[in-house]
């Protein structure tokens, strides 16, 4: 039977599992790091040892953005800097995949952007400055982190496709972007024999959230995109990878009560919050790894992003991956029906 997830690559039986993201030669890592607070929360032999953890189970795929973390104190860009830095430290550019994002309208002060960051010129600069920060030559996947409606789908394949053409970068994904511009623009990338977006990035976890994310100005977010049944639906069709932001609810379903909880804090989570962590028991795992193994119980190709510099919720999470839900225990947990 095929695999719902794409086509597995084979790895030893201790390592995390790896997949082939779909019309990609890339091989990733079930579990993706996103490494948005290296360089501004976590530095140094803290930052290289939870690098290291994670390349050590089998771990490949890395996210970062241009943005990342701007809104720290001298944080603009540290990310990608850092991430630069753990290639170089454990020579291993050719054995991980990187994923960065540019595009990001304009955050405030933290991060004053041009009124119009959807063009030729903009997206360019953004790329130059990623591989500078990063010291590679070519960006595995590069994804725009938001979608500009002001600019028709098609004008912004054809911007990308450049990009691939001069050869620094290879695919190309989208963030916070709606089914139906995705559908748009891959419609258009098909039509003219292009490179379409093989990934998308939306924010998706077990729980509902309460209200858009809260942006670094303490303001609701209105250019997030939260994942709805109509995604859902798409990606199961096209059978494109979705690459989850805050997959773990902010830790919401292992009890945490710091960043955001009020995101997710509803009387509809917390029986969500129950059954996960009934199920965990029987599986001998935490709730944070069954929340987390509910998103690879999809029947198309999902790489939930990682976002933490804690070691134990790294080493937590990394347990998910061994987890294999039955599409009865995924729905049970969503709606508490078998």
């Amino acid at each position: 039977m095929k695999n719902p997830r794409g086509h597995q690559v084979e790895t030893p039986r201790s390592l995390m599992k790896r997949y082939n993201i779909p019309k990609t030669d890339l091989s990733v890592s079930s579990l993706c790091y996103g490494v948005m607070r290296f360089g501004a929360r976590v530095h140094g032999a803290d930052m290289h040892e939870l690098y290291r953890v994670y390349c050590e189970v089998g771990g490949n795929f890395f996210d970062t953005a241009h943005s990342y973390a701007c809104w720290y104190p001298n944080g603009d860009g540290c990310s990608e800097r850092s991430l630069g830095e753990c290639l170089r430290k454990f020579g291993n550019r050719n054995e991980v995949v990187i994923s960065t994002k540019g595009a990001l309208p304009g955050q405030g002060k933290v991060y004053p952007r041009p009124d119009d960051c959807m063009t030729a010129e903009v997206i360019a600069s953004d790329i130059t400055t990623s591989l500078e920060r990063l010291q590679i030559d070519q960006i595995d996947l590069y994804t725009l982190h938001r979608d500009d409606v002001r600019h028709a789908a098609g004008e912004i394949i054809e911007i990308l496709n450049a990009e691939i053409a001069r050869g620094r970068i290879r695919y190309i994904g989208a963030s916070n972007w709606t089914a139906e511009r995705l559908a748009e623009a891959n419609s258009y990338a098909a039509e003219h024999s292009l490179h379409g977006f093989v990934a998308s990035s939306p924010q998706w976890n077990l729980g509902r959230a309460n209200h858009n994310p809260i942006g670094w100005d303490g303001q609701f977010d209105s250019t997030a995109h939260m994942m709805t049944e109509e995604d859902i639906a798409w990606h199961r069709q096209t059978q494109v990878a979705v690459m989850p932001w805050t997959p773990t609810a902010y830790g919401f379903f292992d009890g945490a009560t710091g960043r955001n909880p009020e995101s997710f804090d509803n009387p509809e989570n917390r029986e969500r919050r129950e059954r996960a962590r009934k199920l965990a028991e029987e599986l001998n795992a935490t709730a944070n790894q069954v929340a987390m193994a509910y998103l690879l119980a999809y029947d198309f190709p999902v790489f939930p992003i990682l976002g933490t510099t804690n070691m134990a919720h790294l080493v937590d999470s990394l347990g998910a991956d061994p987890l294999s839900l039955s599409p009865k225990q995924r729905d049970w947990l969503l709606t508490g029906r078998a």
